[in-house]
């Protein structure tokens, strides 16, 4: 525990020097001039938005030329000339571009959905707050796909969720290809003032050439993006325009499925005709209020199929769009570490909470059926955000789920129980910069407020809060970086809710070897702290991070936010090479080391590995990625399910990636993991392993087909099946597992023009899991396999009617304890077909066929016969959706 304490004083030390160490304002680059334009505003007719450039608008201002190529040659001149023009007036900002191309014919123009970025195309960022840090991106590429995403955390973040409205065309001449874009000023953020100075960046992507060019040349090692833009002048007299934006939507919908017999509930239809609203509201220049009501996400991608063993939680990405909108503004990343490691995915904020699936589930008597909501109903939500020109940075959301209930039926008696209680999440975020963003403080605050009255659901808190400040420090041309976190939570509820978060997996108090820790029966109540420490250097060609992350054992996130683990101390180190320049057979490499450590706060040294890596991409245009880790250590806490800390075998692992050139219509990517385990006492076993083949093929430009078929096996030498209480002492019953796992991912995407696409996802997926050779823990830290366990094999008889295991361990011819048969097989089919059309700019039509099948198969079968025999032996659930948005701006 002392060497643990010992690394976080340091880190928390080095950080307070790192502040110590600020430098007068200076993002800009050594030895880069900064290069200007000049623009315009427009005194005759507006441009026609068609391509073509032929506007004697255009006539007005000079072109921007002297591009530079930032890859693959860093600092070369670029494949093929680009020039661009800029224009404004009282509402818009119009960009002319002219990518010259001596073949045109051979403009690679790739069609996608929206933010897809196929093929050639050339952008511009915008940042029109000038703060140095964030900026507005629109990219619109040869085919007319536009694609536009929010740039934060100068140049670290893209947000490819903010979906503004703009207007763009294309068009292919004898000098290669152009483009006109249209951006209302309604659509960015700037102070209100005479004259405007903002940062800008022109990049453009010759796809043929796999060769990317800039306006203001930003080196590819700078570790920098925004701060480092060309500046653009001459915008004068504009005011701020106060964006109003209201968009109703109305949604119809029918859904087929496997009808049961005597189920009022299961009659094999339901249909539903609803509606709602969606809005944005300009409250000052540089403030939005966006809001929904009743919304509905029908047309979202169904979550990939997933079975864990290990008790942690999955962790699925955002995609509901108001969520998925400006998140970057509410992030509280605990760690974000540069090494990785589990702990990267907590976070004070998981939108995913809100809107879930129902904590309760009804107790059912003998011959009644239940009609269950999926999920908890969000009766509406809303969000402020923004930025002002002082830096400040505002981010509140809040969010009201609905009651409830499960409907209960009895040979035609209704009752009703409450699975769901009203809940209330409210999300405060504030940032603000100093010397021109190089220090950035900031601080959250979250709340859960659920109302439990008349609700028979004691195990759920009542009240959940976290908050947090953090710092950020970059210095040497924000090359160098320096962060510090601290975070709180306070839970609080009935008995049995505070005994459950105590006794949960993510806690585990009842540990019998955990001294430090002990489970308050009585307690209503329960707090923790978190933080992180680290500092980095992320210009150049070398580049490193170091630093410590915690969560103590008090710490729970979980109801508004997500947290793998509680009661850690992680050390984590990353050092990295980049050569930018190509060489021999290399058009770029990169080479890294990883080092991780973990302790609990019972001073228990749990975990140490070292990782190897390199990637790279040849002349061929081919990838290649190979990586080696080894665990020194690895002592789990969670593995017996609550029982004592399990040291488990040590690890080597290689994965590798290949793929082919991306720029051909056929292209392949190949991807394994090989995990072995060892100790002492035991030779070398595969104890993971995954393959995975991707195939993309894209016959033309507006269609692509992708497949990828993968395969995986876990055979884990110590898997907890049951902890049992025997003759007043706990058994803590384990076994070998063989998990066998297989999937196919396949998309199609299809563009009938650049606002009209045709998506398809689908997923077969089976998991058959069997268990063996059955043991009984004896010393679960014991340094030798075999010292940790006794065998039952020889102990254990199978009844295969009753399915399952009884134990004579004192071969007395008496049960001494028994136990299910915990082998299973789960498959699962899911699918989502989606036209999506806007017809006009932010209005959209979808038309979405969702399938899916689940389904229990036999273990004993073989996985690929399990999965034909069994997964389509049952009805699918068919949804059949339309929706209907239109978006007025007023």
């Amino acid at each position: 525990m002392k060497k643990a304490r010992s690394l976080c004083c340091l880190c928390i030390i080095t950080v307070s020097l790192a502040f110590g160490q600020a430098e007068p304002k200076n993002n800009r680059l050594d030895n880069v001039p900064i290069k200007s334009y000049t623009t315009q505003k427009i005194t005759t007719s507006k441009p026609q938005i068609d391509g073509r450039l032929d506007d004697t608008a255009w006539g007005l201002v000079a072109w921007g030329r002297g591009f530079t190529q930032f890859q693959p040659k860093d600092g070369a001149k670029p494949a093929a000339p680009t020039a661009f023009k800029i224009l404004y007036d009282e509402e818009n900002i119009y960009v002319g571009y002219r990518c010259y191309d001596e073949e045109p014919d051979k403009v690679v123009r790739r069609m996608s959905r929206r933010d897809g970025f196929e093929g050639d195309w050339v952008e511009i960022n915008i940042d029109s707050y000038h703060d140095k840090r964030t900026a507005f991106s629109f990219t619109i590429s040869a085919s007319g796909v536009k694609g536009d995403e929010f740039i934060s955390n100068n140049g670290n973040n893209w947000d490819e969720s903010w979906n503004p409205i703009w207007y763009a065309k294309t068009n292919i001449d004898e000098e290669g290809w152009t483009a006109e874009i249209k951006i209302p000023l309604s659509q960015l953020r700037y102070a209100d003032k005479a004259e405007h100075l903002w940062g800008f960046q022109i990049h453009r992507r010759n796809f043929r050439h796999d060769s990317r060019s800039l306006f203001q040349y930003i080196p590819q090692n700078s570790g920098v993006w925004v701060s480092a833009f060309a500046e653009l002048s001459g915008i004068r007299g504009i005011k701020p325009q106060k964006q109003v934006e209201i968009q109703p939507y109305i949604v119809a919908q029918t859904s087929t499925f496997e009808r049961e017999d005597g189920n009022p509930f299961a009659d094999g239809t339901r249909s539903r005709f609803t509606g709602g609203l969606d809005g944005k509201i300009g409250v000052t220049s540089d403030m939005v209020l966006d809001f929904t009501i009743n919304p509905d996400f029908g047309q979202v991608e169904a979550d990939p199929a997933a079975v864990r063993l290990d008790g942690f939680q999955n962790f699925f990405r955002e995609q509901r769009p108001f969520f998925v909108e400006n998140s970057n503004v509410f992030d509280f990343s605990i760690t974000q570490s540069a090494a990785g490691g589990a702990y990267d995915s907590d976070n004070l904020f998981y939108s995913r909470r809100i809107g879930g699936q129902p904590h309760g589930s009804p107790n059912l008597k003998a011959g009644e059926f239940a009609d269950v909501p999926l999920n908890a109903s969000i009766l509406g939500a809303a969000k402020f955000s923004g930025k002002s020109n002082k830096g400040l940075a505002i981010g509140i959301l809040e969010s009201m789920t609905a009651r409830e209930v499960a409907k209960i039926d009895l040979r035609g008696d209704r009752r009703e129980e409450v699975v769901e209680p009203l809940t209330n999440y409210f999300v405060g975020r504030l940032t603000q910069d100093f010397d021109g963003g190089n220090t950035v403080v900031g601080g959250i605050l979250t709340g859960v407020n659920r109302n439990l009255d008349g609700a028979d659901m004691d195990f759920l808190h009542r009240a959940a809060y976290s908050g947090g400040i953090d710092v950020v420090h970059r210095w040497k041309n924000q090359s160098w970086v320096a962060t510090a976190k601290l975070l709180f939570s306070r839970v609080e509820g009935k008995e049995e809710a505070i005994r459950n978060t105590q006794t949960s997996f993510e806690h585990y108090f009842q540990r019998p070897d955990a001294e430090h820790l002990e489970v308050d029966e009585s307690a209503t109540s329960l707090s923790g702290t978190g933080g992180t420490a680290k500092i980095g250097k992320f210009g150049g060609n070398w580049k490193f991070e170091t630093g410590a992350t915690w969560r103590s054992p008090g710490l729970e996130l979980n109801d508004i936010g997500f947290m793998n683990n509680a009661d850690e101390i992680n050390h984590f180190f990353w050092s990295g090479y980049r050569f930018t320049q190509p060489f021999s057979i290399f058009r770029r490499m990169g080479l890294n080391v990883n080092h991780w450590l973990r302790w609990d706060f019972g001073g228990k040294h749990l975990y140490q590995a070292a990782n190897v890596n390199m990637f790279t991409q040849f002349n061929n245009f081919y990838q290649f990625y190979i990586g080696y880790t080894h665990e020194f250590k690895d002592i789990s806490n969670q593995a017996l399910f609550g029982g004592p800390a399990l040291r488990k075998s040590r690890g080597d692992a290689v994965s590798f990636n290949i793929s082919t050139d991306q720029r051909k219509k056929v292209r392949f990517n190949l991807n394994g993991f090989r995990a072995l385990g060892h100790d002492r006492d035991q030779a070398r076993t595969v104890v993971a392993s995954n393959y995975g083949l991707g195939i993309t093929i894209q016959p033309t430009n507006a269609l692509r087909l992708f497949l990828q078929p993968n395969v995986g096996r876990f055979d884990r030498l110590m898997q907890n099946v049951t902890n049992m209480d025997v003759n007043g002492e706990t058994n803590y019953i384990v076994s070998s597992l063989d998990q066998n796992t297989l999937s196919m991912t396949i998309r199609l995407n299809y563009n009938i023009t650049p606002n009209l696409t045709v998506q398809y996802y689908g997923q077969p997926f089976i998991t058959r899991v069997r268990y063996y050779d059955f043991k009984r823990i004896t010393d679960p830290a014991a340094q030798l396999f075999h010292d940790r366990f006794i065998p039952l094999n020889e102990m254990t008889v199978f009844d295969a009617q009753t399915d399952v295991y009884s134990v004579d361990e004192n071969s007395d011819g008496v049960t001494d304890y028994s136990f299910g048969n915990p082998d299973f097989s789960f498959m699962q089919f899911r699918s989502n077909l989606v036209a999506r059309w806007e017809y006009v700019p932010g209005s959209e039509l979808f038309l979405v066929f969702t399938q899916s099948n689940t389904n229990l198969g036999d273990p004993s079968q073989g996985v690929l016969s399990s999965l034909t025999d069994n997964l389509f032996n049952n009805k699918p659930t068919n949804i059949f959706l339309v929706k209907w948005t239109y978006r007025f701006l007023l």
